[in-house]
């Protein structure tokens, strides 16, 4: 279903932080508010992002003409662009709309912003297909167990996915044995909304705590790995939720395929490797309690990346809504 949409004025969305339990919808009307909730991670998925932002600019043009107030206006942009640092599609999907809305104002804006979100839907529906029919060739099985970290369906995308969006391509062919989803530490992002996504579409699954995914590899659980990605450097190394690059480093022991699937405007050419990407910290809160109760004592400090990097050498394939390219086989973005 959809899980982002812009009317009148106000952008429409699903409250991340509320899953499983409730099904909140937020109705955004101004720049403020839609920063909070990018930060506070009501919404977030880099796809997803992206068309926030860009629905962004156009509650920004609203409010301010990009031309005759040009200051607030551009305070808006910045504020939208720098909310969140590590996924590209902010800053792509913002730097994309914001000269339409010089010139033409926020009807303008609007049109490339549905354009975006238009793109990212035809993106996971070909990411999907390209990715399951990867998954065949390279397990040679009808039968394919997937294992997944962090959220990476329609709530991290708009609607369907990236790397959920492969695994629901494999249950829709019946060709999917189980899901096997990771908890994602320090948000159960993974517990609480990968699970919600895969009882939506009557997928089989098992959830695991994050620190049981390699050993279960090492012991022949799973056939493939399936990651999304928050940036992908211009050399193929992937920056997605932490606790993938340990994944990574189980497939290669246990010799099964580990793929990145996102879309092409993750890619960033401007980022040579993944030493160039930001690392975004969110700090102790998320680690030493969940959803505002605590879980350590008073005043314990936390280091807390939200994010790890996995080298290029370690991937076997990208997959994007356009190419496979094989960079685990030398070959390049």
């Amino acid at each position: 279903m959809p899980t982002l949409s812009y009317a009148d004025g106000v952008i429409t969305m699903i409250d991340q932080t509320q899953l499983p339990q409730e099904e909140v919808w937020l109705n955004i009307d101004n720049v403020d508010d839609l920063v909070a909730a990018i930060k506070r991670l009501s919404v977030r998925g880099a796809p997803a992002i992206g068309v926030a932002g860009a629905y962004g600019i156009v509650l920004a043009a609203l409010a301010h003409s990009p031309n005759d107030d040009t200051a607030k206006f551009d305070a808006a942009v910045s504020a939208i662009r720098e909310a969140r640092p590590t996924a590209v599609n902010l800053a792509y999907s913002v730097d994309r709309v914001v000269p339409v809305a010089r010139e033409g104002g926020a009807d303008a804006a609007l049109a490339e912003a549905e354009l975006i979100r238009d793109e990212e839907l035809a993106a996971s529906f070909a990411m999907g297909e390209l990715g399951a029919d990867l998954v065949t060739e390279l397990t040679e099985s009808s039968s394919v167990r997937a294992m997944t970290i962090c959220n990476t369906g329609g709530l991290a995308t708009v609607e369907r996915g990236t790397a959920l969006a492969v695994i629901q391509t494999l249950h829709e062919r019946g060709t999917l044995n189980e899901a096997i989803p990771l908890e994602t530490r320090p948000l159960l992002q993974g517990g609480r909304l990968t699970t919600w996504e895969l009882q939506q579409m009557g997928a089989p699954f098992r959830l695991i705590v994050d620190s049981a995914g390699p050993f279960l590899l090492s012991r022949g659980a799973a056939d493939v790995v399936l990651i999304g990605a928050d940036r992908i450097a211009a050399n193929g190394d992937t920056a997605n939720k932490i606790g993938s690059f340990s994944l990574a480093l189980a497939a290669q022991h246990a010799g099964v395929p580990f793929l990145v699937v996102a879309p092409e405007s993750t890619i960033d050419m401007n980022t040579p490797s993944g030493d160039d990407i930001e690392i975004e910290d969110r700090g102790p809160t998320e680690v030493a309690g969940l959803r505002g109760v605590p879980s350590a004592p008073d005043g314990t400090d936390a280091i807390n990346p939200a994010f790890d990097v996995t080298p290029a050498s370690m991937i076997t394939a990208i997959v994007t809504d356009k190419r496979i390219v094989r960079v685990g086989a030398g070959e390049t973005l």
